[in-house]
């Protein structure tokens, strides 16, 4: 049984992250949101684009008021008023000034700004009240947050709205993204029932199919809802064919125990998957099983009826479904218990969907941070256990509180509010009330 460790340094070996060409687009800006750059942006333009007020006063020569104080005011002559877009006709003369509004166009000639709340103004006379500290004084220079032709935007970079401003203020209507990745999620056992149907004895709500769809989006990729499968092995192997030829990841959940409907483990290595984990010392989450398929020329295999357009193939032959592109696909046999589920996808698959999505190393995740518990933690110290609950920041310590009601991996109710998760190492059984823990953020 691997360690958690171990385990994550084989998923991210596993994962090759998009061709920034092959596995990108191009789309006009307010379709980017959420999405990552698949190349840097450069910018023809300088920011700020001219010589600009950083504040509502007066233009001047420094020169001119570097020596004047309450005691020994200035007065200067305003020969322009400069708002906001317009361009200046005057060049500043000894003895000149022009009234000038925060973004406004500096005028030729002046290289200081006075604030307005350092002046009098009668008519066309300014009173210079205050020396400027330095020449320069709130004057934004040309190109002094950025210079034409310089890197603007990073390749890898999640595009939000702060992102978006400065791609629009650069003039640029369309960017380059990485595509989103696709992956296919289907629930296994004869015991799984919709939202929709009415419950019969032994039968519970597939509620894996909702949250690995709300998880898969929420890390910016796209769901492929694929239903409930029953533990019958032909119809499971067909749907994780299907499912592996449709996504560039497959998320399925149950069937990767030791029971006796377990069939997952051995239906990868039929459909032609390497085998990679199996089982990992993680609470929950042991029974967590991640294979690779190979590119498209190796092919999955499905025994449906049909073949592929163009596709000619003798009686009996199998058809190749094809891949949507030539990379490998990473398939994650997820536990079936609700919270087994969602914790090895924040621990183990968005990190991989991460990678894979094209965001830089720092952003994989997951991160730890250290918090103080509210409350007694135990496990039984076989396994790295993870405890769900409440983080919270208080007088800047953050303090975590565990869910009530009991760590069941089946207890899907007192997961809601969760956004950390308290990691006891393996061999530690407590960690007592105020001691520290390392807790792993969670949304």
């Amino acid at each position: 049984m691997l360690s958690v460790a171990q385990a994550e340094t084989i998923i991210l070996n596993l994962v090759h992250p998009f061709d920034p060409i092959r596995d990108s687009e191009v789309l006009n800006l307010l379709d980017v949101v959420g999405r990552i750059l698949a190349e840097p942006v450069t910018s023809e333009l300088d920011f700020p684009h001219w010589d600009n007020s950083a504040m509502d006063g007066y233009a001047v020569r420094f020169e001119d008021v570097q020596f004047c104080s309450s005691e020994q005011p200035v007065t200067l002559e305003i020969v322009e008023e400069i708002p906001a877009g317009y361009q200046p006709q005057c060049q500043m003369q000894a003895g000149q000034a022009a009234r000038i509004l925060t973004g406004s166009v500096m005028p030729a000639g002046a290289d200081t700004v006075v604030i307005q709340e350092e002046t009098r103004r009668e008519g066309k006379i300014v009173t210079i009240l205050a020396a400027p500290q330095k020449l320069g004084a709130f004057v934004r220079r040309q190109g002094a947050f950025y210079q034409s032709g310089a890197p603007l935007l990073p390749a890898g970079l999640k595009l939000q709205a702060p992102e978006i401003a400065v791609l629009a203020a650069a003039q640029c209507a369309q960017v380059r993204v990485y595509r989103q990745p696709r992956v296919a999620i289907l629930s296994t056992g004869d015991e799984l029932v919709g939202i929709d149907q009415s419950l019969q004895p032994g039968q519970i709500v597939d509620s894996n199919q909702y949250a690995l769809a709300a998880l898969v989006a929420q890390t910016g990729a796209i769901p492929i809802r694929m239903g409930i499968v029953p533990d019958e092995p032909e119809a499971l192997k067909q749907a994780m064919a299907k499912a592996i030829a449709t996504a560039d990841v497959v998320l399925s959940s149950g069937g990767v125990s030791v029971g006796d409907y377990d069939y997952v483990e051995t239906l990868l290595e039929n459909l032609g998957g390497e085998i990679h984990i199996r089982a990992i010392a993680v609470k929950p989450g042991k029974p967590l099983t991640v294979a690779t398929f190979g590119n498209q020329e190796s092919g999955v295999r499905s025994q449906e009826s049909g073949a592929r357009d163009g596709e000619v193939r003798g009686q009996g032959e199998p058809a190749m479904i094809s891949a949507p592109n030539s990379r490998s696909k990473i398939y994650f046999g997820l536990p079936g218990n609700p919270v087994s589920a969602l914790v090895t996808f924040w621990r183990f698959v968005q990190p991989a969907l991460r990678k894979l999505s094209g965001l830089p190393q720092s952003d994989w995740g997951p991160t730890f941070l250290t918090a103080k518990s509210r409350a007694e933690l135990r496990s039984d110290g076989k396994r790295e256990s993870y405890l769900w609950g409440r983080l919270y920041l208080t007088n800047g310590q953050y303090e975590f509180v565990p869910a009530s009601g009991g760590h069941s991996s089946g207890n899907l109710i007192n997961l809601a509010g969760t956004n950390g998760l308290a990691v006891l190492p393996m061999g530690q059984t407590q960690i007592a009330a105020g001691e520290t823990v390392q807790v792993m953020p969670v949304r």
